[in-house]
């Protein structure tokens, strides 16, 4: 029988992994970026990277001191009884402390810091409820460096494809070096305001080396991700030929006089983590991969 100490503890255990490790198609996609680079800034840009992913590993210890705020999604089993909620938010204070996360969560007005992550929102937790029987939760955290280029724009029909593509690039040129690239692009598309922008980040948990089911969306990927890396923007903003590791989008049926998109960026500390906790309380921590 699962408790809620059993969901707070492997919280906190997935938040040490998730801030300390990256998954492997991240990972994977940054040393082909380190291949594919020839001039000497870029690769020595990547190298640092690639040093810092080994030494967070080595040590324990986040790869980047902006630990960010916590996005929860999560899967419950039918007829759950068990409060999930009351667990993550514990969980995320006793990781605050114990791995430790900078604590990054304020009031939006006064500033105020509770110093454990934790407020009215946040962690902010996404719901549904799925067939199995064990309860599965994923991690992003979030860092505001790359969260504050983000940007929506409700687009008419008219402006189409052709209008999407200039949206999502003129984003990434005003983003620059801001975000720590090489960046993850969580592209959302259709729906409403709010619907496209959950739809962006929700695109950033699709692994990078899976594109989407549908092949007309799958080929816009591929197609803007390369032209992203024509930009030049590359590595820490600093030239070079990898500006995007990945893009991914996810889409909604919107009404017929709107075309609203979303640009969820994501720096190359593209951090999220998985687990399944099962009717024994036994936790399966799925990403970052051992």
């Amino acid at each position: 029988m699962v408790a809620e100490a059993d969901i707070q503890s492997a919280v906190v255990e997935l938040l040490r992994r998730t801030v300390v490790k990256l998954p492997s198609d991240v990972e994977e996609a940054l040393e082909r970026a380190l291949d594919a680079e020839v001039d000497e800034t870029p690769t020595m840009q990547l190298k640092a990277i690639m040093e810092n992913i080994k030494l967070a590993g080595e040590g324990n210890t986040p790869m980047c001191q902006d630990t960010g705020v916590t996005i929860f999604y999560v899967t419950l089993p039918k007829n759950c009884e068990i409060d999930v909620e009351r667990g993550i938010i514990d969980g995320v204070r006793r990781a605050t402390s114990e791995v430790p996360l900078r604590p990054n969560a304020v009031h939006p007005i006064t500033r105020k810091n509770p110093g454990d992550n934790v407020g009215d929102g946040m962690p902010y937790i996404n719901w549904k409820v799925g067939s199995n029987d064990f309860i599965e939760i994923t991690v992003m955290t979030k860092g505001a460096g790359s969260e504050n280029m983000s940007q929506m724009a409700m687009l008419t029909p008219s402006q189409g494809v052709k209008g999407i593509k200039e949206f999502i690039l003129s984003t990434v040129v005003r983003a620059g070096g801001n975000p720590c690239p090489p960046m993850v692009l969580g592209v959302g598309i259709g729906g409403s305001s709010d619907i496209c922008m959950k739809l962006a980040k929700q695109a950033l948990l699709r692994p990078l080396n899976e594109r989407h089911k549908d092949p007309e969306i799958a080929g816009l990927e591929t197609e803007l991700l390369e032209a992203l890396n024509m930009l030049g923007i590359g590595p820490m903003g600093l030239g070079g030929k990898t500006t995007a590791i990945g893009l991914n989008i996810e889409y909604a049926y919107c009404h017929t006089a709107s075309l609203p998109v979303a640009v969820n960026v994501q720096c190359w500390a593209a951090r999220r983590g998985t687990m399944r906790i099962h009717p024994d309380g036994r936790s399966e921590f799925l990403t970052p991969e051992e």
